[in-house]
């Protein structure tokens, strides 16, 4: 079985490219994913069979050989310090919850930082 590394991969599109060992560009659709694999990430290690295609070699099927790291998950906030961010989120939500009690949704500026502070910790704990 032929190897190589995933050049990138359009998860709405549901389609990407693999560059095989030897270089060949090759067509990979997400129908020939792993069961439970929607998208590959950019540089992943995979095996796959091949076919000729009508526009060129395109995959049968794909193997992960090993997933790629992280980049995200490298520049992530240190645990020691979101213990502190999830603190203050946790008594701006508590005044949210406050102000929802009573009939009300935050202020503007003070929903806008609400949603930008889960965002962000959405974004850590995701990585």
């Amino acid at each position: 079985m032929p190897k190589g590394r995933v050049k990138f991969f359009d998860v709405e599109k549901g389609f990407g490219f693999i560059t095989s060992e030897d270089r060949t560009s090759v067509y990979v659709n997400a129908s020939v994913l792993p069961d439970g694999l929607t998208s590959l990430r950019p540089g992943t290690r995979v095996e796959f069979d091949m076919v000729d295609g009508r526009r060129g070699p395109q995959a049968l099927s794909v193997q992960l050989l090993e997933r790629s790291p992280s980049v995200a998950r490298n520049r992530r906030t240190p645990a020691k310090d979101m213990v502190l961010i999830v603190e203050d989120l946790m008594q701006l939500l508590d005044g949210a919850s406050t102000s929802l009690r009573r009939g009300r949704y935050p202020e503007k500026q003070q929903a806008e930082k609400i949603a930008s502070v889960l965002r962000a910790v959405a974004d850590d704990f995701e990585a």
